[in-house]
């Protein structure tokens, strides 16, 4: 007799309220999946330091997935705030799983989170630092609080990446370069664009085509199917480019080969660079058109990240310097250190840094403004929700409201612990 699917389970509600009780409303039904492909389009992988782990972490792509929740962090506060709005899924900003995990056991904190959250049916998402690099991620937020509010970034002197992203389209890994006698090259170009080559963005057939005269000289050996052995020869030829990409071009050189007229085809086969983009990456680099002291900066900051402390650390001499270029970049960026000094800039705005790193900048002349890790990174989450709804409508996404920064005033109130143990769902 055939089994109906398990039912997922459910938390218990809260006393004093109704389970729906602050859900936010389903949207259609759609898939983890699909969520998964609308994080990529809002923040491609493929801008990801190489370090990083992006992307669906933990989850079930042919789940369905009507309610997301989107934090900073997944933690046990936040598996409670789940549960409890009965989401599919979350996007947490930070990896979920960073380093590489040779076991998932319930005696580990971070590791009961994942089993958690892989027992409830809740997906687990992460964009992180390809959220930073891209345009219109958290790096450009940071930027435009820096400089006075969006109107004030877009009219500054200078913007652009501290590491530019460099993009290298599939289709366009390699360049094809072959030389044919002028009455082939039609059935060469053609035999090209069948094999894939020559497909740039929505266009394919994409060729460059130029007159050359080939000089060659047959040996005693060879079968020459123009001109005689031991002779040389000038013949009229075209010289054809096209793109190929990497897994079409073995492709594209058998059909060089089968269609070219000459015994030995005369062709070359050259890789080509990623593109650097001023549009994306990782960092900025910020010239204001009206320079300003870090007090002034640190007045900016503190109403654009909605917090009362930023630690800075000074350069002797440098506390009235009026700066014009800033670096930046959220979380920890410290080790934006050298290209800041190499970009002449005076100021570099993160979220930490570690002691030693302090000192480097000292010894650098480079201010710095600290305001903390996830005060830099936590309040662009509305506007990654808001920009996952736009890439996925019907979707419910909320924000989370149990996700607080772990660092506090010293006033001994009790922060959630990372791995405290979340009520556990009906079985």
């Amino acid at each position: 007799m055939a089994r109906s699917a398990p039912r997922r389970p459910r938390p218990i509600a809260p006393v004093g309220r109704t389970r729906r009780s602050g859900r936010p409303p389903a949207g259609r039904p759609s898939s983890v999946g699909a969520l998964a492909a609308a994080m990529e389009a809002v923040a491609p992988a493929r801008l990801a330091e190489s370090w990083d782990n992006v992307g669906l972490l933990l989850g079930d792509r042919a789940a369905p997935c009507g309610r997301v929740l989107v934090a900073v962090d997944w933690t046990a506060a936040v598996m409670e705030e789940a549960l409890a709005l009965g989401v599919d899924a979350v996007v947490s900003y930070h990896p979920p799983i960073f380093d590489p995990l040779k076991r998932l056991a319930s005696d580990d904190p971070r590791q009961r989170l994942l089993l958690d959250a892989a027992q409830a049916g809740i997906a687990l998402l992460s964009p992180h630092t390809a959220l930073d690099a891209v345009k219109g991620g958290v790096n450009d937020w940071l930027a435009e609080g820096i400089a006075g509010g969006a109107d004030a970034l877009a009219l500054s002197a200078g913007f652009e990446p501290l590491r530019p992203a460099a993009l290298l389209p599939g289709g366009e890994a390699f360049k094809l370069v072959v030389f044919v006698p002028v009455q082939a090259s039609q059935s060469m170009r053609d035999a090209l664009a069948q094999a894939g080559a020559g497909v740039i963005g929505q266009y394919d057939q994409c060729t460059v085509r130029g007159d050359v005269t080939g000089t060659f000289r047959a040996n005693a050996a060879a079968k020459p199917t123009v001109g005689t052995r031991g002779v040389t020869q000038e013949v009229r030829e075209e010289r054809i480019e096209m793109v190929s990409s990497a897994a079409r071009l073995p492709w594209a050189i058998a059909a060089l080969r089968a269609v070219h007229p000459y015994e030995e085809p005369v062709f070359e086969v050259h890789a080509l660079a990623a593109r650097p983009s001023l549009d994306e990456g990782s960092g900025r680099l910020l010239v204001l058109r009206a320079p300003a002291t870090a007090r002034e900066i640190a007045a900016r900051l503190r109403r654009h990240l909605a917090t009362k402390r930023i630690d800075s650390v000074c350069p002797p001499g440098c506390e009235g310097l009026r700066h014009t270029r800033i670096a930046l970049c959220p979380g920890s960026g410290a080790s934006f250190l050298s290209e800041a000094t190499a970009r002449d800039a005076t100021l570099l705005v993160t979220g930490e840094a570690r002691h030693h790193e302090h000192l480097a900048a000292i010894s650098a002349g480079l201010t710095l403004l600290l305001p903390g890790h996830t005060q830099t990174e936590r309040g662009y989450m509305p506007e990654l929700a808001r920009r996952l709804a736009v890439a996925l409508p019907g979707v419910s996404f909320t924000t989370s409201q149990a996700d607080l920064p772990p660092l506090s005033e010293a006033s001994m109130r009790p922060v959630p612990a990372l791995g405290a143990r979340p009520r556990r769902p009906l079985r």
